[in-house]
């Protein structure tokens, strides 16, 4: 099957980009969307989390921390490494499940740290695909949904790829940035699906 690597930084839109795939018959594999299910309460990753960094890292009912383990995580590069040394294995084991029941036009794995992972996916995917934003764009967007401070959001922002490291290893670009209407998005969206529906059935996969 012809694979995608959706990616962008924070607040870019990449979901919003994916949704819209998805509504046009491709099958997604959202690594985020993973992590969240396996650090739910009960979730898979709950007792390894725990055994690291210990009940502080749990809400009363048992999932991660959020709030918590970011603060941590985006402020000592040690932390941040522990928890992917956690969730990183069990994450790449449910995708590539997932991935072995794509049944889709093609599918697309939207990896928010795909550029940071680049090893891993460069020869997982036919395609990478970066949803691209100005950061202030990003951080106004982050602010409204999540209601982040904008030096928190800036902290994350500051832990993943530069924008120009992003853009430099895409073959595809969907620019949307704060002059990006809805209307223009799914323009760009659906001539890069349809390119790599031709592209699918060129390669026969």
């Amino acid at each position: 099957m012809f694979k995608i690597g959706l990616t962008g930084g924070i607040g870019s839109g990449k979901s919003r980009v994916a949704d819209m795939l998805a509504e046009w018959g491709a099958t997604l594999v959202d690594t985020d969307e993973i992590a969240r299910a396996l650090t739910a309460a009960g979730g898979a990753a709950m007792p390894a989390i725990e055994a690291e960094f210990g009940t502080q890292a749990l809400t009363s009912d048992g999932a991660l921390n959020r709030e918590w383990m970011r603060e941590r995580a985006f402020s000592d590069p040690d932390t941040r490494l522990r928890l992917e040394a956690v969730l990183h294995p069990i994450i790449t084991e449910e995708t590539r499940r997932q991935a072995a029941a794509a049944a889709g036009s093609y599918l697309v794995f939207v990896v928010p740290l795909l550029v940071e992972s680049l090893a891993r996916w460069r020869g997982r995917v036919d395609r990478i695909c970066v949803v691209d934003c100005d950061p202030d764009t990003q951080v106004a967007r982050v602010q409204a949904r999540s209601g982040l401070t904008e030096p928190a959001i800036r902290r994350i922002m500051a832990a993943q790829a530069a924008r120009e490291t992003r853009l430099d290893i895409a073959d595809d670009v969907i620019t949307n940035d704060g002059a990006t209407s809805p209307e223009q998005l799914r323009a760009q969206a659906r001539i890069l699906h349809d390119r790599w529906l031709a592209l699918a059935a060129t390669t026969g996969r």
